[in-house]
């Protein structure tokens, strides 16, 4: 009882990761409250209220050991997170777009085996006639977010399709977004502007992924962000790993308008993290990939694609040079 008596839900109102359980802490205090005041008013009752008791105690002492099991761990995370979500999404250009945000993605999966990082799956939503229509990853590692943070914005392809009958050079879009994953970050998310709700994984993972309804899927109403996570076995753990990205999506979108109002005194940086920016474009006739902020150009593109993409991610870090860019580049 004492590490009830002990427990401040308070200081988890900002957490974003355990704010959801808390109103079921309120519900069981108000519960407790009311099963106390009907022992006091009726005492022949003494029996059956005190065994509620003793429920609503094990309720409250297994919440808390919950929150403690989701928030334990380094409180003092440093400036830059190791750990973070890889977001891919086809734009313009069909089934082209499809393939190349596929391709997207495998070359940051390639890169992050070379740096022996984990990284899984969060969701994965297929085109029809093959690739992507919208994909998120989680990567953990030293140094993820450091190497990858200037990757978000949209990524142009150009080359020939393969269906392309007469020879004809197409022009597909793909966007990138880098949301890094802190512990802590100073969002507060209203319970009452989610909502929630829950579906069947599919794909790989047994019966139980078929099966149970595990796939959770959340809409921040006052922004509509949604987002969906299906890689966890549990629907808990599916809930908390989207309430974590979405924390972090609500909290990049706070950092861009921040980084907009800023726009004139940091031209000298690298773009706004926008993901509306053009930043790259990948010329396969060509064989090569132009950075549009520090207009830099490199060769080899088949073994970029491959994940060797180490001396383009240093040349940005290093330039700390250029900005957003123009359609008309």
């Amino acid at each position: 009882m004492n590490t009830l008596k002990a427990f401040d839900p308070a200081q988890y109102a900002t957490d974003n990761r355990v704010a959801y359980l808390i109103p079921e802490w309120e519900r069981l205090s108000h519960t407790e409250k009311d099963a106390q005041e009907l022992l006091e008013a009726d005492p022949t009752m003494k029996e059956l209220v005190e065994k509620e008791l003793e429920q609503i105690t094990d309720q409250k002492r297994a919440l808390v050991g919950q929150i403690e099991l989701i928030t334990k761990g380094d409180a003092d995370e440093k400036e830059m997170p190791n750990e973070l979500v890889l977001e891919v999404r086809a734009g313009a250009g069909g089934d082209e777009a499809a393939l190349f945000a596929e391709e997207l993605a495998r070359m940051y999966m390639r890169f992050a085996e070379r740096q022996r990082w984990t990284s899984r799956t969060l969701h994965e939503s297929r085109s029809a006639l093959g690739g992507v229509k919208e994909a998120a990853f989680e990567i953990r590692g030293k140094g993820c977010f450091e190497a990858l943070r200037y990757e978000t914005g949209v990524h142009r392809v150009q080359r020939i399709p393969a269906t392309e009958k007469q020879g004809r050079i197409h022009t597909s879009t793909a966007s990138v977004a880098i949301l890094p994953l802190y512990k802590r970050t100073s969002i507060v998310i209203n319970p009452t502007d989610i909502e929630m709700s829950f579906t069947r994984s599919g794909g790989a993972g047994g019966q139980n992924v078929n099966k149970v309804e595990t796939a959770v899927r959340l809409v921040h109403k006052p922004t509509g962000l949604e987002v969906k996570c299906t890689s966890e076995r549990s629907q808990q753990q599916n809930r908390e790993k989207a309430m974590q990205v979405l924390a972090s999506k609500l909290q990049q979108m706070q950092d861009e308008e921040e980084a907009k109002k800023l726009a004139s005194e940091r031209a000298g940086q690298i773009g706004t993290g926008d993901r509306s920016e053009k930043i790259r474009t990948y010329n396969f006739p060509q064989d090569r990939i132009t950075d549009h902020r520090i207009k830099e150009s490199w060769s080899g593109i088949e073994t970029i694609m491959d994940g060797e993409i180490s001396d383009i991610l240093e040349s940005i870090r290093t330039a700390g040079g250029g900005g957003a860019v123009s359609d008309e580049e």
